[in-house]
């Protein structure tokens, strides 16, 4: 049996498709509020018989800080894939990140050195690793640095690594992969699901940022081909390609029938669109739109080398054109 935690996510949902693809018994966790049924509809975009497949899937209602509801869950179970996290870069989540991605992650961790699990593959994120000063590819060498403004994410990101690496110690077999943007079908209001959105609309503006992108196909094959090896206690960082941002969204805008963004917007106007949301939140309480980690993302270029693991499994990336293209006509018919 093979556990999967943050089955209704963008890379659990795939992942579950192909691990049930291949034959494996899976169960998954969910939370209490959790859609269901979105992870149906991620199944529907790789065959018309979604359900037959769907319905194999043992749901169990746990979240990662339950700890009685993860016993129940880990009975029977000899691997664990861990992709449940929780995602914000607002500064007052700061302890529900804290709880869900450390604590979280070291009770998964915990369980899994208690029930004798064979192997874990933990989905971490390349806000774990460091920045160049020379400009170079990041790489899995690029050292975490403490010094440098992280935001609350990345800090509870690279504390969940820390409980894989103390596990490991323990005698647990593990490994961790990196992605970079993970484009993927599904999901079309959170994550770069809503980039796809965005540049449906029309999207005029564009930043002088760039980042790195990855196929969640790529991920979840790059996860599986892990688990099934022998290598256990490494790191790989997922990046198939290096966009700047123009590119990125011109090639998505292009996918999607929308026309591309021609308006380059300077740091400066944004940092006041920033400052005016903040002032509208703390006047009318309502959500805010722009933080000053998303901002300043916006405006970074980090670069990733994603070869490590084309140099470790027999395993190539799909190219971006390929992945935008498809991710592009599954929003088209969605």
């Amino acid at each position: 049996m093979v556990l999967v935690t943050g089955g209704t996510g963008l890379v659990g949902s795939h992942l579950l498709y192909f691990l049930l693809k291949k034959g494996f018994s899976v169960r998954a966790t969910h939370r209490r509020n959790s859609n269901l049924d979105a992870v149906r509809n991620v199944f529907g975009y790789y065959t018309e018989d979604s359900d037959a497949l769907y319905n194999k899937i043992e749901w169990v209602e746990a979240n990662i800080t339950d700890i009685p509801a993860l016993e129940d869950a880990f009975q029977g179970v000899t691997q664990v894939y861990h992709s449940a996290a929780y995602i914000s870069f607002h500064p007052r989540h700061f302890q529900k990140l804290k709880k869900a991605n450390v604590e979280g992650t070291a009770n998964v961790v915990n369980m899994c050195l208690k029930h004798d699990i064979q192997k874990l593959c933990h989905v971490s994120s390349i806000a774990t690793l460091g920045s160049t000063l020379d400009g170079s590819l990041i790489s899995e060498k690029t050292a975490w640095n403490p010094e440098e403004d992280n935001n609350v994410y990345a800090i509870t990101k690279y504390g969940a690594e820390m409980e894989v690496w103390r596990g490991t110690q323990e005698g647990l077999e593990a490994v961790i992969v990196n992605p970079a943007v993970i484009l993927g079908s599904g999901y079309w209001n959170s994550g770069s699901g809503a980039i796809v959105k965005m540049a449906a609309r029309g999207n005029k503006y564009y930043t002088s940022g760039g980042v790195a992108i990855v196929d969640v196909q790529d991920v979840v094959h790059v996860m599986m081909q892990l688990m099934e090896s022998d290598i256990c206690n490494e790191q790989y960082i997922l990046a198939s390609e290096n966009l700047h941002y123009k590119e990125m969204m011109s090639s998505i805008a292009n996918a999607v029938g929308a026309p591309a963004p021609t308006k380059l917007v300077a740091k400066w106007k944004l940092n006041l669109l920033r400052k005016l949301d903040w002032l509208n939140s703390k006047l009318t309480g309502a959500r805010r739109k722009l933080l000053k980690a998303t901002v300043n993302s916006m405006y970074n270029v980090s670069f990733y080398d994603g070869s490590k693991v084309t140099e470790h499994l027999n395993f190539q990336y799909t190219p971006a054109s390929e992945t935008i293209e498809r991710v592009g006509v599954n929003f088209r018919k969605k």
